[in-house]
């Protein structure tokens, strides 16, 4: 479902999907998460491709997930920011995923540097239950305050990233608080070539293992 929210800059272009199983049957929501894509300066949208796949991930695993576009992209009213700014964008989206999913866990996740944007973010909301951040940009952006975040969080990594490869994530954090936990995708770079359905599976498992140890 295509839709727009209020956001604090404008109305905010979002795409709505409820939870479905990977032949479009229906699924008993288990919670709802909001995806953020990449730079916006980089043709960053959420139409995406790491982060389609990421948010296909989430639905399969039952999940309600909601794309949306930053301000100031494509139907996005607002101007770009860059400096936090678009982090009051993502809670907007929360906003409205809780008016709408009442009493429903709410998940936070991101690729790049929507990754960065929902871990800034973490801190500050405690309505988000978990978070689930692909390809943390460690080389081009501030992520120090990654042990910041409270809630438990899952990192999906690609090994030779140009924005920061698996190796220099763990050399800029040799040791992580025991919520946080981080896997490898092997031998692909920041966009996951040729292994983004790879990355849909690992986010898919990853939820539903998560939801099904609460059963």
């Amino acid at each position: 479902m295509q839709l727009f929210i209020p956001g604090p800059a404008g109305r905010l272009e979002a795409i709505l999907w409820p939870p479905k199983g990977a032949h479009g049957e229906d699924l008993p929501l288990r919670a709802a998460a909001v995806v953020c894509h990449p730079h916006p300066l980089g043709g960053g949208t959420l139409h995406n491709n790491v982060v389609f796949r990421t948010a296909r991930g989430l639905q399969r695993a039952g999940l309600a997930v909601l794309r949306f576009n930053f301000r100031g992209v494509e139907r996005s009213e607002g101007v770009h920011d860059g400096n936090g700014a678009e982090e009051e964008d993502a809670r907007a989206c929360l906003d409205w995923l809780a008016a709408h999913h009442p009493g429903v866990e709410l998940w936070g996740a991101g690729f790049s540097f929507g990754a960065r944007t929902m871990m800034g973010l973490a801190p500050r909301e405690p309505r988000l239950a978990r978070l689930v951040l692909v390809a943390l940009p460690v080389e081009h952006f501030d992520c120090a305050k990654l042990v910041d975040v409270p809630q438990p969080t899952h990192l999906v990594l690609a090994e030779n990233d140009e924005f920061g490869s698996y190796a220099e994530f763990r050399a800029q954090f040799p040791e992580l608080p025991a919520h946080i936990d981080a896997e490898v995708v092997e031998g692909v770079d920041h966009f996951f070539r040729g292994k983004t359905p790879e990355l849909e599976a690992r986010v898919r498992h990853h939820a539903e293992q998560i939801l099904e140890s609460r059963r």
